[in-house]
């Protein structure tokens, strides 16, 4: 038991260094109407720009706006180098169309490009070949909103290293493609979303187990586990959609700094939990209340996606259902491999305790980050 506590401390603690979300830019694409040229605006992280071209010139761990300012070309040519619009079999050419400027995400700072591609004609397609920082950090996305000359809608792009070349639709996308990206936007967020999947991890980890005094006993059957299983995830299901919609409709707004601290307090409150078994029977309560926050986490990332505006109500949908589909899958690969192993010591003593334990820990760590807006050193 105790190699595998090891093992399961090994997993755990590099999450520590993951506070927040991973890295992506964000950029929106123009087309202009009458027009062959193509307006950026590119939104990148500070924290990925100084990883890179270490703008961070005195050493001391505090970016200064002199410090990016000063380096302006340097990051317009890295950026430009690694995104290449192609019409026809031509490549667009690169135009500085703004100053640099910054802008503060859900996730930190970001510098602000504002570009203009000049491209000889589209009439024979657009395509964009991203590929920016894809040489240090594979996980990198980019984000991209595109919106055609001329047309009311957008479609949402994302770029990864398997999909780092793709084509921008001139003509209006249909719903069905609208619904369809937006779902997988959704179920990647819940897939990368560690400090959403330890909160709800920390909540099913007694679920195949039962209070018994002071310590845990397995549970009697399946059919009881998955009882509890399903008033858990129904819960935080409910509270997390309710809060999304209305945060990305812009009827409640609450500050990121305090969402992402809850959040953090969250995964501690729901791991500590498992060691006394305090709110043992009301578990789909604390799932409800925290999902409201978690909800709200949600809706950021889904703004700094972008919503079309033309089908608001159709890319939320599909943002949320990506969402529960990504959760699902979690759950029912979780359950069965639960439930196998609550009769052993391993997962009443290691995962239980010890890593409820640790996922206390790691998810400490993160609120001190968030709530002190302390930069990560990994």
């Amino acid at each position: 038991m105790r190699r595998w506590c090891v093992w399961l401390a090994l997993l755990l603690l590099p999450l520590a260094a993951m506070a927040h979300k991973p890295s992506d830019s964000y950029l929106t694409m123009r087309g202009t109407e009458g027009s062959n040229d193509i307006v950026v605006r590119w939104d990148i992280a500070l924290r990925d720009l100084d990883y890179v071209l270490e703008l961070d010139r005195d050493g001391n761990g505090a970016l200064t706006w002199g410090e990016v300012r000063q380096r302006a070309d340097d990051i317009t040519r890295y950026a430009t180098r690694h995104l290449e619009l192609t019409a026809g079999n031509r490549a667009c050419a690169w135009e500085t169309s703004g100053p640099l400027m910054l802008d503060k995400h859900s996730d930190g700072a970001y510098a602000v490009l504002s570009l203009t591609a000049h491209c000889e004609g589209l009439a024979g397609g657009l395509k964009a070949h991203y590929s920016l920082l894809f040489d240090v950090d594979p996980s990198h996305r980019g984000l991209i909103q595109w919106i055609a000359p001329g047309s009311p809608t957008s479609q949402a792009l994302v770029f990864g290293t398997e999909s780092a070349s793709q084509s921008l639709a001139l003509e209006p996308q249909s719903a069905w493609r609208t619904l369809r990206e937006y779902l997988a936007d959704g179920m990647w967020h819940i897939w990368i979303g560690y400090d959403h999947i330890l909160f709800l991890l920390s909540l099913l980890l007694p679920a195949v187990l039962m209070r018994s005094g002071d310590h845990w006993e397995p549970a009697p059957s399946l059919r009881r586990s998955l009882l509890e299983v399903l008033k858990v995830v129904t819960a935080f299901t409910l509270a997390h959609s309710i809060t999304l919609s209305l945060a990305a409709l812009q009827v409640i707004s609450l500050p990121s700094r305090w969402v992402e601290s809850t959040i953090a307090a969250s995964v501690v409150f729901a791991a500590l939990n498992n060691l006394k078994g305090t709110i043992e029977k009301r578990r789909w309560v604390m799932a409800f209340v925290f999902g409201l926050v978690h909800g709200f986490g949600f809706a950021s990332v889904l703004a700094d996606l972008g919503l079309p505006q033309d089908a608001l109500v159709l890319a939320l949908v599909g943002f949320n259902l990506g969402v529960e589909v990504g959760q699902m899958a979690i759950v029912v690969a979780f359950v069965p491999i639960a439930f196998g192993l609550r009769t052993t010591e391993f997962y009443r003593r290691g995962v239980i305790t010890v890593g409820s334990i640790l996922v206390a820990i790691v998810a400490g760590w993160w609120f001190v980050q968030r709530a002190f807006d302390i930069q990560s050193p990994f």
